[in-house]
């Protein structure tokens, strides 16, 4: 190697560092202004940076420096574009291909980023979000009424009818479905005024009202073929609820307790679960177990309204939040008393047994947790507190099943020669 190729490779070396320096300064003058300006930051999108940084690994660069290379403003990386004579250009146009994969909104979360309605076609995501596929937690709810329902009608030592849990889970899906397009078609311009609601798929004109009523036949028009494989005493309860659900919205608008016509909505399952096993409603039974889910309603809805006070007091729609105010805690502490003693009475009626009891009194600890605990000027808080009621559910339902496979036969027959024994003395009277 001659003198003068040294000369031409030193000179070289001092043009990629000197423009690596002017890149280097580049990023650092943006992120000194990023700092200044939340709004100018630029997020990364996690898959792609993991790919592309393992990429890069590959071809000897380590995961610091590929990270620090992705976040380079676009003014950098067009300024190392501009260097096509440098052997550094190759690089620099990997970069301009992975600035596609820059997220630029930081408010979707890492939840959602992972959830099924994100994989599905951007086309179906929108429906799938008009009935909040993405949380399930309204659906549980709903269906936990009937699944206790059904497992206080199952016969002694036997679980739950698996075929009946199905048909009610489905029919909660769609029926929780059906009720969030209702209530978005009704809220339409109020919720584009509240932050949590604003992005909404109606509200924030993703999908038109026309759209939304086609979907909303369609998935009324699976719930009554559900609906059909169930009794008749069934079938009316079910046609009836549909009103309820149409006019819950409405509600909102003209009294300050929307959560109690919400208790009557949502827990009508209560009395549909057991008829669809035994052909009938045991109101003995059945009464006091539709009276503890309101309460539970009540409850859970009540913290979740304090999610949206503030703007639900600007816009002009009421809630049982705004009119308890800061005796909240108070009314949801009478309400746990009328939940427990309904749920006791359901268990006396139904002769459960000592597990039931036991699920019970867990249960009530941890609404009893709830109420003291939660900070109802915290929106987040309120909603991790709405969100763990699926516990609740999950430890009743428990201990219906326990305490039903506990039951003997002869407590059973017990029962059944006394009611004949009661009949047989009205008829003599």
């Amino acid at each position: 190697m001659n003198f003068a190729s040294v000369c031409r490779q030193l000179c070289q070396r001092s043009s990629i560092a000197a423009n690596r320096a002017q890149i280097s300064a580049l990023f650092y003058d943006h992120s000194a202004a990023s700092r200044n300006d939340k709004g100018g930051t630029i997020y990364l999108n996690r898959r792609s940076s993991n790919s592309y940084s393992a990429s890069k690994q590959r071809d000897g660069l380590s995961i610091g420096e590929t990270y620090r290379r992705n976040m380079r403003p676009p003014n950098a990386i067009a300024a190392s574009s501009s260097l096509s004579a440098s052997p550094t250009s190759s690089l620099d146009s990997d970069l301009i291909e992975t600035s596609s994969s820059i997220v630029k909104n930081d408010d979707r979360l890492d939840a959602i980023n992972v959830s099924l309605v994100d994989r599905l076609p951007d086309a179906l995501q929108p429906y799938m979000r008009l009935m909040r596929v993405e949380k399930p937690i309204g659906t549980w709810l709903l269906f936990f009424p009937c699944a206790w329902s059904i497992g206080l009608a199952a016969s002694p030592g036997c679980f739950p009818d698996p075929y009946m849990l199905a048909i009610f889970g489905t029919g909660s899906f769609l029926l929780r479905g059906a009720g969030c397009i209702v209530n978005d078609m009704w809220d339409r311009d109020f919720d584009a005024k509240v932050e949590r609601t604003r992005n909404r798929p109606i509200a924030s004109g993703q999908i038109t009202r026309l759209d939304a009523f086609v979907l909303l036949g369609g998935v009324l028009a699976f719930g009554d073929f559900l609906l059909m494989q169930l009794n008749t005493y069934c079938v009316l309860a079910g046609v009836g609820s549909l009103s309820l659900i149409a006019t819950y919205p409405l509600m909102k608008r003209i009294t300050n307790w929307p959560q109690l016509y919400l208790g009557l909505t949502f827990n009508l399952g209560a009395l549909m679960g057991w008829a669809a096993i035994k052909g009938s409603c045991d109101f003995a039974t059945c009464l006091p177990l539709f009276a503890a889910c309101i309460s539970w309603t009540l409850i859970y809805d009540t913290i979740y309204a304090h999610q949206d006070k503030k703007y639900d007091a600007a816009v002009g729609v009421k809630s049982t939040a705004l009119h308890m105010g800061v005796n909240t805690k108070s009314y949801l502490t009478c309400f746990t008393a009328t939940m427990v003693s309904g749920l006791i009475a359901t268990g006396v009626m139904n002769d459960q047994t000592v597990p039931y009891y036991l699920a019970v009194g867990l249960a009530t600890s941890h609404i009893i947790h709830q109420i003291v605990t939660v900070d109802f000027e915290n929106a987040e808080d309120c909603g991790k507190k709405f969100r763990s009621n699926y516990v609740v559910g999950l430890i009743i339902m428990a201990g219906i099943m326990a305490g039903s496979l506990l039951k003997s036969e002869k407590d059973s027959s017990k029962k059944n020669i006394s009611e004949i024994g009661r009949a047989s003395c009205r008829e003599r009277v």
